[in-house]
């Protein structure tokens, strides 16, 4: 009898010890090829944006896209794997060191996926954070081109400057013209200066820049666009300044003085442009109604449905969701199989077929040519041309 229940207990530990080894461990997930199917612990997700400070409207649409986006990619479960996504969001109010903070605090107590913010400054920092601690980064709308191959970690689900300024010059033949990019003093700016300088200079435009400090009075600044005497001007500003900028320089006279390419901003803008909305050629990211996918369709139903409105960055929180699902789909918790997951990646998002290229992690998707009119006593977007995204693709970078 003794005999036989020394032989039970070492079988009941046995089992015990088999169940433990095979059992997850706690906050990760499965990847799909395993076939387990039973709960496993939910994986923490931590989202920086910008909920207050100068881009919070932008932080606000990222924010509903990416509500709607993991709710479209999990058919409403909000489950991968069997495993829960549990978010939590940070608030870098449009501050690099804040930002910082939020991350270190999120990756020290586990986190392996970060994303978000709408600043090209901070989107380079949590780049620095996620190669330091080796956990997945995926940038938000924040459009620097120096995050494009930055580290292995670091993706994006929005479009980068290159992307614009290259939309920008499927308007008109710049070779042997000279362009004089009007921005904001910052990562944003400088950014958008570099991309012009790599994208038009290479096809024979002289590039030059008149770059604004943040809280200086716009008309010198607008004085000095106009006396560079430009062939074209490329606006790339981003904020709340915006309506007193274009009112500027339209008072200086710019748009008598040259063509005016920039990028469509937010809807909030749109009447900010008065009568100069008729003289500005706009390249566009995305706006409602400019794909007209299914997926575009359902994403601005779930926004609406949650009483809001789709806006330009829909799409980037839109992606963001579709890619964080992708990534806990198929590498579970572990950083490196994630980014293998999302390498390569190709999926109908809201403006169509987008694709993670494998090699620097560019975000390839369609951009657009649009026009404002006025409708019904406003402004609205009015889609000119659909730029295949092949034909806009950044550089790649090895």
């Amino acid at each position: 009898m003794k005999d036989t229940k020394r032989f039970l207990l070492a079988a009941v530990m046995a089992t015990g010890l088999a169940l433990s080894a095979c059992a997850p461990t706690p906050g990760t997930a499965n990847p799909a090829e395993s076939g387990n199917t039973t709960a496993a612990e939910p994986v923490d997700v931590g989202i920086i944006y910008s909920k207050t400070g100068p881009l919070a409207a932008y932080g606000a649409t990222y924010y509903e896209g990416l509500q709607a986006g993991i709710d479209y990619a999990t058919d409403g479960t909000g489950v991968v794997n069997g495993a829960k996504i549990n978010l939590t969001y940070a608030d870098d109010g449009g501050d690099p060191d804040k930002a910082v903070t939020a991350a270190k605090d999120l990756i020290g107590k586990g986190y392996k996926i970060i994303g978000g913010t709408v600043v090209s400054g901070i989107a380079l920092k949590l780049a620095e954070q996620a190669a330091q601690n080796k956990v997945l980064y995926i940038s938000g709308p924040a459009a620097t081109d120096a995050i494009q191959g930055i580290n292995k970690y670091t993706f994006r689900s929005g479009r980068q400057s290159l992307q614009d300024v290259a939309t920008a010059g499927s308007f008109i033949d710049t070779a042997g013209k000279k362009v004089v990019v009007f921005a904001q003093d910052n990562a944003f700016g400088q950014s958008n200066v570099a991309a012009v300088k790599a994208v038009l200079g290479a096809k024979g435009a002289t590039v030059e820049s008149v770059l604004v400090p943040d809280g200086q009075e716009l008309t010198p600044f607008a004085r000095q666009l106009v006396d560079a005497k430009p062939d074209m001007v490329f606006v790339a500003w981003a904020g709340a300044t915006s309506g007193t900028m274009w009112q500027t320089l339209s008072q200086q006279g710019a748009f008598d003085a040259a063509p005016v390419v920039t990028g469509l901003g937010d809807a909030s803008t749109f009447g900010a442009y008065g009568e100069a909305a008729a003289k500005i050629s706009f390249l566009n990211h995305y706006f409602p109604g400019a794909s007209g996918t299914d997926v575009e369709k359902k994403m601005i139903a779930a926004v609406e449905k949650a009483g809001q409105k789709a806006d330009i960055f829909t799409s980037d929180g839109f992606v963001a969701g579709q890619m964080i699902v992708q990534a806990i789909k198929e590498g579970g918790s572990d950083a490196d199989a994630m980014v293998k997951a999302l390498e390569g990646f190709s999926f109908d998002g809201p403006k169509g077929k987008q694709t993670v290229r494998a090699s620097d992690h560019a975000l390839i998707q369609d951009m657009y040519q649009v026009k404002l009119v006025q409708k019904d006593g406003a402004f609205g977007p009015e889609l000119i041309k659909v730029v295949a995204g092949e034909d806009v693709a950044p550089p790649e970078k090895k």
